[in-house]
């Protein structure tokens, strides 16, 4: 005869939800994860901030089927009593289950491989056009395409990331490395850290790192409380300098994109040579190294120095595209301070994204992320699916009366300049708690 099921409340279960005592629930089943945290692939960040949650929703957005395997090792032999997952919820996972009974999530396309493809031709007609031709417009030209080339290598590891888009992890490890560190200078092991915490905590001003960029950017007022990263640990404070910066920050915005890639590899440093615990730390170094020789040594063989910043400023400008991009599916969408709720996983990544809405043949331009919303909900969904379900996901938000934005790529650049210039005015108040600056005030006595 088998033994009666133990039951602990939302309540109880809410009190397990710090490291050291992490609890979750998926499915009504609790776990202990207090010490699989520090082993698990998506990093510790995504655990801490459910902890003491049923997780049910986040969990399948985020996992294969084989890792339900892994769980029963964990299992507390508790049940939740009296969790009721929402109607959202219940459509969400129905949604899900029938996504990946149709084999969508298995579904991959040749799109890695016409990337790669693509990558590789790049590459050769830049080292090409660097080494062969005395014309300075065909080395603007390299220099441009450059920029093209980490945009869609950046594309490859992204999508490495979220799901397997080789034939083994063996493999998809090694295109992640290549595609990140080897070929943008851009560690892969950095992305994870900050790719995941974005999506669990989409658009929390104080757990998403993809929106807090004081002194330079404030996407809300109420950055202006001086609010701590929960991410970072730090306080973002919002100081005299952060008030001038932010308050130009809608004409600021375009010529930071263009340089933004500084501030990328600035972060990957950052993270590699702290003391954090960073899985593959000696590979993502090996990787930058790879980059930091071809690339320094590719400009090098141009013939001057103007030359040879002209090459640089031309490849940084055209990430700007991809940076733009990203900001554009967040920046003026809604945000919250505080940790998400693993029971409104669906409210949550709709309030907080914004599609871009483009022909099929421009797919390949924004990489899948155009569907921004779709790509939050089934983040293991290859991209080539994404267009094919959207039609699903918008009735499902009608029915639940949620947003669905889609905008074309020129609206969605007019919203967040709008986001940026409306918190810049509130940012040049000069009745905000902020201390005195005599420089500044006198900058802006007249506006």
């Amino acid at each position: 005869m088998g033994s009666e099921k133990k039951f602990i409340t939302v309540a109880e279960l809410r009190e397990h939800n710090k490291a050291g005592d992490l609890w979750i629930s998926i499915q009504g089943k609790v776990y202990n994860v207090s010490d699989w945290v520090k082993e698990h692939p998506g990093g510790d960040t995504p655990l801490l901030n459910l902890g003491g949650q049923d997780v049910t929703d986040a969990f399948l957005a985020y996992h294969p089927g084989t890792a339900w395997q892994y769980l029963d090792k964990l299992f507390t032999g508790f049940y939740l009593e009296d969790f009721k997952a929402s109607e959202v919820s219940n459509d969400y996972r129905k949604l899900y289950f029938e996504i990946a009974k149709m084999g969508l999530f298995e579904k991959k396309g040749h799109g890695t491989l016409y990337c790669l493809t693509c990558v590789a031709l790049m590459l050769s007609i830049v080292v090409y056009g660097v080494l062969k031709s005395e014309s300075v417009l065909v080395h603007l030209v390299c220099g441009m395409l450059l920029g093209m080339l980490w945009i869609q290598s950046a594309y490859i590891g992204h999508d490495s990331g979220h799901y397997q888009v080789m034939s083994s992890p063996k493999y998809n490890r090694v295109v992640q490395l290549i595609s990140g560190n080897c070929l943008t200078g851009i560690s892969i092991a950095w992305w994870k850290w900050t790719h995941n915490a974005h999506h669990i905590a989409c658009n929390s001003l104080d757990h998403d790192p993809d929106l807090q960029h004081i002194p330079v950017f404030a996407v809300s007022s109420k950055l202006f409380n001086s609010i701590t990263s929960c991410f970072y640990g730090r306080k973002l404070t919002f100081d005299p300098v952060a008030r001038f910066l932010v308050s130009y920050q809608h004409f600021t915005f375009y010529p930071v994109m263009m340089v933004g890639r500084v501030n990328l590899f600035i972060q990957t440093f950052l993270l590699l040579f702290s003391t954090r615990n960073v899985p593959d730390r000696v590979k993502n170094i090996l990787g930058l190294l790879v980059f930091w020789t071809w690339f320094p040594l590719l400009v090098s063989c141009l013939p001057n120095w103007p030359e040879r910043v002209m090459f640089v400023l031309a490849s940084f400008a055209v990430t700007a595209l991809q940076h733009i991009q990203f900001c554009l599916n967040h920046f003026s969408a809604n945000v919250y301070l505080g940790l998400p709720n693993g029971n409104d996983w669906f409210e949550k990544q709709t309030y907080g994204t914004i599609d871009i809405s483009c022909s099929s043949w421009m797919d390949w331009f924004f990489g899948g992320l155009q569907f921004q919303l779709e790509h939050h909900l089934f983040p293991r969904l290859p991209r080539c699916q994404l267009r094919n379900i959207s039609p699903v996901v918008r009735d499902l938000c009608k029915k639940h009366n949620l947003p669905y934005r889609s905008l074309s790529f020129w609206a969605a650049n007019a919203s967040t300049i709008r986001t940026l210039k409306s918190a810049a005015q509130e940012a040049r108040d000069l009745t905000s708690p902020v201390p005195k600056n005599l420089v500044w005030e006198a900058v802006n006595t007249h506006g």
